[in-house]
């Protein structure tokens, strides 16, 4: 009878060690999604992926660089202007029946040429509609590179959020096992359990040792995409709730028509049809006449005598007509409106995969709300029931295994319970981002926007320059 009741007291103290540790994890573990004033918020980490992310930095780089296209295109019905220049030495010997002559000179000349199209068959001015379409389609795949920026920046942050909680977790379930381990041996020695209640316990910490390697690993991995992602290195941070439900569709309905209507990827293949459109057109222009008019003015020195000067001037109007190029315009017009049905086709695609991402995401929305409430109430069965089973453990109905297996429960409760809070937050933000609806501005992020409209009004008339307007 004394065994028994030492037993019982044992087996009630490891329980009260192992609900204290474990408590203090979970408090620690929920203050991962609570705490106040900690160094670093979401918004700070995704403005910071905002201005440094090298992916989105050069998209934009790349933007610039399409804006480049509607100059160039423009060129085509801009005059050509051509300076000439040359210099020369001239030795001349005339032998004639009494008569002999020598002379030399130093032949020079200047002359300038102006030449410009009337007429090209259109490919000017659809080359400038097409340039103008490029730069839309570009401006388009910048904004869905932003929103998948923020977007990994989100899943980035959540990740160590989640996996410093879940390490922390599996810590202190270690060292609550160690001191399991510890008294079990010391009742064994004075005969009060088996080898088995040995066994069961060593068995039980080597398992939890092999969770927290993998906890390790999960929360290095994601402190390591987290440095990617953003930029920076994370330190404490602080608390993140999901998207406000005010600012996410009502209904899965309302979800994929905004995303119909918003989301950049078919925006972008919209204008790639615009410009593949264009392009039919550019290329059936090679079959047209050509108009140009070209004016040039010289002046000769020395030609055949010295002293010599002459001045000349002209006008000249051409207009040349393709009659047969080896059937070359013909097979790139032909090319050129297969790859038109290729672009239509894309938006279909593109369609399809955002109406996708829209209904996943949504579906991960509910998911997850389920999950949450579903966590909340094993969390609080679990608690009660390890209640119940400590109770019992008082009065000698229940092992320290018994306890043990109450607490591991709560564990993994409390484990199911943070995953759900960080799937959660994730999963509103990928419904934000599927209807198109991610970004600095719509987040409100405190940094200054860019927008690619202010580089295509520097450039967009360009005569000439060297020099970008950032100055390179």
């Amino acid at each position: 009878m004394k065994r028994f009741k030492s037993l019982a007291f044992r087996s009630l103290a490891v329980s009260a060690a192992l609900s204290g540790v474990l408590a203090a994890g979970i408090v620690l573990a929920g203050s991962t999604f609570s705490t106040r004033a900690m160094a670093q918020d979401l918004t700070t980490a995704l403005s910071h992926a905002y201005m440094a992310n090298p992916d989105l930095n050069a998209q934009r780089a790349n933007t610039r660089g399409v804006d480049e296209g509607v100059p160039t295109a423009k060129a085509l019905g801009r005059p050509k202007v051509t300076a000439t220049g040359d210099v020369g030495a001239t030795t001349i010997d005339s032998r004639s029946p009494g008569r002999k002559s020598h002379s030399e000179l130093f032949p020079a000349g200047v002359g300038l040429s102006i030449s410009q199209t009337l007429y090209n068959g259109g490919r000017t001015a659809n080359g400038i509609r097409q340039a103008e379409s490029s730069t839309l389609a570009s401006r388009e795949t910048l904004r869905n590179t932003e929103q998948n920026t923020l977007l990994d920046g989100v899943s980035a942050y959540m990740n160590v959020v989640g996996n410093t909680a879940l390490h922390t977790l599996r810590q202190n379930n270690i060292n609550v096992l160690n001191e399991l381990v510890r008294q079990t041996k010391d009742r064994f020695n004075v005969g009060e359990v088996t080898r088995t209640d040995v066994a069961q316990a060593e068995a039980r910490l080597a398992s939890a040792k092999s969770d927290l390697a993998l906890a390790q690993s999960n929360l290095r991995g994601s402190i390591a995409t987290f440095r990617q992602k953003i930029g920076i290195q994370p330190k404490k941070l602080a608390e993140t709730k999901p998207v406000a439900a005010k600012r996410l569709p009502k209904n899965q309905g309302e979800a994929v028509n905004r995303a119909l209507q918003d989301h950049p990827a078919i925006a972008a293949a919209l204008h790639g049809v615009d410009v593949q459109l264009l392009q039919v057109k550019v290329v059936e222009g090679e079959l047209y006449p050509t108009v140009s008019l070209t004016g040039s003015l010289s002046r000769r020195y020395d030609s055949t005598i010295e002293q010599d000067r002459r001045t000349s001037a002209s006008v000249v109007g051409q207009v040349s007509i393709p009659i047969y190029d080896g059937g070359s315009a013909y097979a790139r017009t032909r090319a050129a409106k297969e790859t038109l049905g290729e672009k239509r086709l894309l938006v279909d695609s593109a369609r399809d995969r955002v109406v996708q991402a829209v209904v996943a995401s949504w579906a991960l929305m509910e998911a997850t709300g389920y999950q949450i409430e579903g966590a909340a109430a094993q969390v609080s069965a679990a608690e009660i029931a390890l209640n119940g089973v400590r109770e019992e453990a008082r009065v000698g109905q229940r092992t320290t295994l018994d306890v043990l297996n109450a607490q591991q429960e709560l564990l993994n409760a409390r484990v199911a319970q943070v995953t759900a809070q960080r799937d959660r937050v994730i999963a509103s933000y990928s419904l934000l981002a599927a209807t198109g609806q991610l970004s600095a501005r719509t987040l409100g992020l405190k940094v200054a926007t860019y927008d690619p409209k202010v580089h295509y009004e520097q450039v967009k008339d360009s005569w000439l320059g060297l020099r970008t307007p950032s100055g390179e």
